[in-house]
């Protein structure tokens, strides 16, 4: 059987976020990967230099396009920048039944810009929250969902709890930009119970496409049958080997080693 995941989201021309991020994970595991597009950007390492959004009914013609012959498995949503956008893809989730929705609210590049309209927090919450199966933001993009300030793994917790509230089944909040000092905890929470996922923090500016790798992991081990805890699991494995295998390409935050996951699993040496 083949096992297909589904990315909506913007183009990074730098490759190391967004669509291309998404599609080079969903093949490294083993999923059929296709693709909605909802922007283009012009970036690279140093910056985005440029967000050109697609039209509301371009981005539906794409998801009529999949519902109609390419069923996919499962499916994540990256940057979907504008409330347009955002009430469009929950049109065609609901209308096609994709169940297994991964949503990482991409808010802000690395170096500051914002990927998201501040107009559309509240179409993600209202229109799109209540149809994911899990919900991956980082410490700052769940502040921004919940508007609450997060400076502990209590507060987390209540964000989770938040989060889920607004009917998410799933709340996964990163942990990567807890206190540097500190591990790196990733919260799951379920409605009912908390789970904790421990890894080393990597000393390296080179994470860009962490948050979108992580959550195409999630969503293509989703999309092969594997439980939320499951996947976790090993979208947690695969980014950690992409960020500590990295490449040290670019000036500024360069992209991780989507292919670091599948090597380790050979034996084969990293080579940079």
């Amino acid at each position: 059987m083949i096992h297909k995941a589904l990315t909506i989201a913007g183009s990074d021309s730098g490759g190391g976020a967004g669509i291309q991020a998404d599609l080079k994970t969903f093949q490294e595991l083993g999923v059929y990967g296709m693709s909605a597009l909802t922007a283009v950007t012009a970036q690279n390492t140093l910056g985005v230099h440029g967000v050109y959004p697609m039209e509301p009914a371009a981005v539906a013609a794409q998801l009529d396009a999949l519902g109609a012959d390419l069923q996919p498995d499962a499916v994540k949503t990256g940057m979907l920048f504008s409330s347009d956008i955002i009430r469009t893809v929950a049109e065609k989730v609901e209308r096609y039944g994709w169940r297994k929705l991964v949503i990482d609210p991409v808010m802000v590049a690395k170096g500051g810009s914002q990927l998201l309209l501040r107009e559309a927090v509240d179409a993600l919450i209202a229109r799109l929250l209540p149809l994911a199966l899990v919900t991956t933001p980082n410490i700052p993009e769940a502040e921004m969902l919940t508007g609450m300030r997060i400076a502990s793994m209590q507060e987390r917790e209540l964000a989770a709890k938040r989060i889920v509230e607004m009917g998410s089944r799933y709340a996964l909040i990163k942990g990567g930009h807890g206190a540097p000092e500190e591990p790196m905890v990733d919260l799951l929470y379920d409605g009912r119970s908390f789970a904790y996922l421990e890894s080393k923090r990597v000393d390296t500016r080179h994470t860009h496409g962490t948050g979108c790798t992580y959550s195409a992991a999630i969503t293509a081990e989703l999309a092969r049958g594997k439980t939320v805890a499951e996947a976790m699991q090993t979208a947690k494995q695969f980014i950690q080997a992409a960020i500590e295998d990295g490449l040290g390409i670019g000036g500024g935050h360069g992209p991780t080693n989507h292919f670091a996951y599948q090597r380790r699993r050979r034996g084969e040496p990293h080579v940079r």
